[in-house]
């Protein structure tokens, strides 16, 4: 007989042959890292089946991700889970051309025709099981149900994929806006596919016979189907698709032992303890019982009395995963409280919570009621809210009543990082995690579930670990790998359960506020949210910094009790809250819908609430809810596109013919240029809109890396719409220099920018059928640039003259420069108003291509929405010299950020605002170099980052925290 062994990251898959190759048992369990354990069950349950094996002689071999150390620890051959993938299809599936496998936590795409190609996924976890197991816990349903929802979807939204994190960032806003879990349920298949052709597939084209395999495509049929429509194939999920790398591995096996000899090894298998191990948390119960009663003294009073007659003071924290609220008497008393998950449904949930209040209090009278978090604007809607405050000030307003002279607080929720630095009474700088969760709750209580706990159970085993493993500061994916490792090597899950916690503090400290050493978070240190109601946590953070915390009782009722703070301290004469009578008739209906309001089209959710009260989730800006168009004479971004939209629709006499020119990376400030060069030689330009996400997905199979910023990627997505028209040529050249603005030492451009031409000519296989002009030119030459562009133009144009060129380009650099002198008119217009009003104006500074809506995601009209005039770096860069920087100033766009950075140290009202794309690798220094430049003038400067998986939620919290500190005319870093 035959047994092949798949230890993948999550599950153990078994087959058994017979003599003749025939399947007798096959059987696929989780294994919660319990390796040996699981295998051991399994051989055990072969042997019942199978009473008489325990006398034969068997093959035996293992495969999997996970399976490869253990092989060797018990002597067994290992066969490499591609190479077992491939044999299995070959015998079983011999026309296939590609295989897409997806496991636990491993995704693999094999291109079989024209020899073996594979494509695997490295460090990222995202678009496996692993993910469907994370989003269908955020939506409190199985993956089963989730499935059952998604046969009845009725639109997509965009959610990323490539991590937990930033899916659960795109759902929770979602789920906060009403979004309905059917329709979210679809969308998370559809973002897992996107995922595998974006980040798999990387440009070669799946097509052909496609075969499914793994669990989550076995087990979820509209995850076959969203595949199937994004792909336009029919994919086959074989028969025992689940076991096909079980199945190659017992075809491979040539090592026979006796079926007892097997069961006996892992019997009395016993892993080595080597492992790198750090101190413990607490050295005895004495030492724990003194850290408790230390921490007991930092308590609010929570009474009982439902006789109390008096005003009352309603707070609300609508978290990303939960929703905690607090009721105060006079005396800031807490008599009710909530701390809960918030299922999907934070309206119903507080609604109830208020109702019964009402029923249980009757003399009480809920004089103001305050909200924050997520879900702040959705329920000051839904029940008629007194106040909606920010995150930072609730906060500081409950950490304030713990410790009067706090200068550092640091809140610690379920996906979220806050963290506050606070001078002279003044909140002077604000850290988020924006892109990663891995020192939050979820990432605790991720492992807990994969190893089987609750996350209390969980914590609580950690306490006395004598030896908990050095996990060191990882993301949640890499972390993964590191626990395996440990366990192999012997690690217990109490001293797991230790290090996960040390991991936390240091994933917080080090990862996202980025501290060298404990003195930078100052001496008093009040600690909140959930995640430091775990004792673990709390300990491992005091160790960390070597020195005392404040955790107050209320730690996860924090954002609650500032609210109720709040709404005492700003009282009106009469709450607008709900009464018990309309809470009872209460209705919440929910639509759909697309904006046909502007360029943008965003995806609202319409909820409507009794008496007529709505709330309108998903847009950009405040069109959908004021029903008013928002001036573009305060915002010169909108101006900009504007001016954009007049060259791409003016028509010329096409006596020459058409060429494709698309708006994207440089083309966003050139295209003045080329439209008035090519339009003096009789020659159409034929422009591409501004970007969409579905742009976006057309052009992503041939994107060819993941790691590319999203401007980029959305080059694909252009030159796929222009390949529809009919065009001459396409035009996208390659440009090492821009125009010299005498601002820097250089004036180069990025290499992506530079270059991008080159991507598309090696990886769109269509451009074959279309002349592709992508020379490299030397625009900042003039003369040289005639010559060469003559050359390259008779290609495609035999009969264009040298003296014609020379006239087109001197009509493109007249353009050029009108362009830009609009710009700074505008520019200048708008800073006099701003002025003149007295109204704080935001430089929102990036690159040209950062006005594209898709690329930015509507910030600007969320500035604009916050009060504040908003102009563009290139608007004002010219009123500076070249500025003296620590730093090669080399490249044209971050020269106009310093010289922006220069003229906004001079300007009363005026402070900063930098856009960053991720994947752009001289971002930090532009930073470094940029606050230093500000700090002369003590102005207020943020970064952005932004890509097509930017969690909103962060970048409202961070601009409604730097309006409120501009509202206090403090220094805000």
């Amino acid at each position: 007989m035959k047994l092949g062994i798949d230890i993948g990251s999550t599950t153990i898959k078994c087959i058994l042959f017979n003599e003749s190759n025939e399947i007798i048992y096959k059987n696929y369990r989780r294994h919660f890292s319990k390796i040996n354990d699981a295998l051991f069950e399994e051989l055990k349950s072969i042997v019942s089946d199978h009473p008489t094996i325990m006398d034969c002689e068997i093959y035996t071999a293992i495969s999997g991700s996970a399976g490869m150390g253990y092989a060797e620890s018990i002597q067994l051959p290992f066969v490499q889970e591609v190479y077992a993938t491939k044999i299995a299809v070959n015998e079983y599936l011999k026309d296939t051309d590609v295989v897409i496998e997806l496991g636990g936590e491993d995704a693999k795409i094999l291109f079989l025709s024209n020899g073996l190609e594979v494509r695997m996924n490295g460090s990222c976890a995202g678009g496996t099981g692993a993910f469907i197991d994370q989003m269908a816990t955020l939506l409190n349903i199985s993956p089963e149900e989730m499935n059952e929802l998604a046969k009845n979807y009725s639109k997509i939204y965009s959610v990323a994929s490539r991590c937990g994190v930033f899916a659960k960032s795109d759902i929770q806003p979602l789920l906060n806006q009403g979004a309905q879990k059917n329709d979210i349920s679809a969308s998370i298949f559809y973002a897992m596919v996107n995922q595998t052709i974006a980040g798999l597939a990387q440009g070669r084209e799946l097509k052909g016979n496609i075969v499914y395999l793994g669990g989550p495509l076995t087990f979820l049929s509209e995850l076959r189907n969203a595949f199937d429509k994004v792909l336009k194939v029919k994919g086959n999920c074989p028969d025992n698709a689940l076991y096909f790398v079980a199945l190659g591995t017992a075809l491979m096996a040539n090592e026979c032992n006796s079926f007892s000899e097997l069961y006996k090894r892992v019997e009395e298998y016993v892993a080595p303890i080597n492992y790198v191990s750090t101190r413990p948390l607490f050295v005895d119960e004495e030492d724990y019982q003194k850290f408790i009663s230390r921490h007991n003294q930092n308590k609010v009073n929570s009474i009982v009395n439902k006789d109390y007659a008096g005003n009352v003071y309603l707070g609300i924290d609508a978290g990303s995963t939960t929703v905690k609220m607090a009721i105060l008497d006079e005396d800031e008393n807490i008599l009710v409280s909530s701390y809960q998950s918030n299922q999907g449904s934070p309206v119903y949930i507080v609604k109830n919570f208020i109702e019964k209040f009402y029923h249980e209090y009757p003399n009480a009278i809920i004089k103001a009621s305050a909200v924050t978090g997520y879900g702040e604007e959705m329920l000051r809607h839904a029940l008629s809210l007194d106040f909606g405050i920010v995150e930072t000030i609730a906060h500081f307003k409950a950490a304030k009543k713990f410790n009067p002279n706090v200068d550092f607080i640091i809140d610690i929720g379920g996906q979220d990082i806050k963290c506050f630095k606070v001078v002279n009474g003044v909140i002077d700088d604000i850290f988020l995690n924006e892109a990663c969760s891995s020192g939050c709750g979820s990432f605790l209580q991720s492992f807990a579930e994969v190893l089987g706990y609750s996350i209390e159970d969980f914590a609580k085993i950690g306490l006395f670990a004598k030896n908990p493993v050095d996990l060191g500061s990882r993301c949640t994916v890499f972390m993964n790998s590191s626990i395996k490792q440990a366990q192999k090597e012997g690690a217990t899950v109490d001293n797991i359960s230790a290090g996960l916690s040390m991991s936390v503090v240091k994933n917080a400290l080090y990862k996202v506020i980025r501290i060298t050493n404990a003195n930078d978070l100052g001496k008093n240190i009040v600690v909140q949210g959930g995640t430091f109601y775990n004792d673990a946590v709390l300990r491992a953070f005091e160790l960390e910094i070597g020195g005392h915390v404040v955790r107050p009782n209320i730690s996860g009722l924090m954002g609650a009790y500032g609210a109720a703070l709040y709404a005492k301290q700003n009282q009106k004469e009469h709450s607008s809250i709900l009464t018990l009578e309309q809470l009872v008739d209460f209705k919440h209906d929910v639509q759909s819908i697309n904006c046909q309001g502007c360029n943008n089209h965003c995806a609202l959710t319409v909820n409507t609430f009794g008496e007529g009260r709505k709330y309108i989730g998903g847009n950009r800006c405040e069109k959908p809810i004021t029903n008013l168009t928002q001036s573009s004479d305060l915002n010169l971004y909108e101006y900009k596109r504007q001016l954009l939209q007049e060259y791409r629709n003016k028509k010329t006499n096409a006596s020459r013919g058409k060429i494709g020119i698309p708006m994207v990376l440089n083309m966003f400030e050139l295209l003045p240029f080329w439209t008035s060069f090519f339009d003096a030689l009789g020659i159409q330009s034929e422009i591409t809109d501004f970007s969409t996400h579905l742009l976006y997905l057309k052009g992503q199979h041939t994107i060819p890396s993941d790691t590319a910023c999203y401007p980029a990627k959305l080059v694909h997505g252009h030159i796929e719409e222009l390949l529809k028209k009919d065009l001459d040529a396409i035009f996208y050249p390659c440009m090492t220099y821009n125009i010299n603005e005498h601002l820097g030492d250089n004036h180069y451009n990025c290499p992506v920018v530079a270059y991008y031409p080159e991507v598309i000519q090696a990886n769109m296989t269509e451009m074959k059928k279309i002349p592709f002009i992508y020379d490299y030119i030397g625009i900042h030459r003039p003369k040289d640039f005639t010559k060469k562009m003559t050359q390259i133009l008779r290609n495609t144009f035999n009969d264009i003259t040298h003296k014609e060129v020379e006239k087109a380009v001197q009509a493109g650099f007249d353009e050029y420069r009108n362009f830009f002198e609009k710009i700074r008119i505008k520019g200048n217009e708008i800073i006099n108003s701003a002025n003149k009003n007295n109204m704080p104006i935001i430089v929102l500074a990036g690159r040209p291509y950062h006005i594209d809506p898709e690329i930015n995601h509507g910030i600007d009209k969320l500035i604009l929405s916050c009060g504040a005039a908003i102009v563009s770096e290139d608007s004002i860069s010219h009123l500076s010299k070249k500025v003296e920087t620590t730093v090669l100033n080399q490249w044209t766009y971050h020269s106009r950020l310093y010289a922006a950075a220069d003229v906004v140290t001079k300007e009363k009202n005026m402070n900063l605002i930098q856009l960053v794309s991720f994947g752009c690798g001289v971002d930090a220094i532009t930073a470094d170099e940029v606050r230093l430049l500000l700090n002369k003038g003590n102005k207020i400067y943020t970064q952005i980052k932004i890509d097509e998986i930017t969690n909103l939620g962060a970048v409202k919290i961070r601009l409604r925290s730097l309006f409120a500190a501009l509202k206090d005319g403090e220094k805000h870093d």
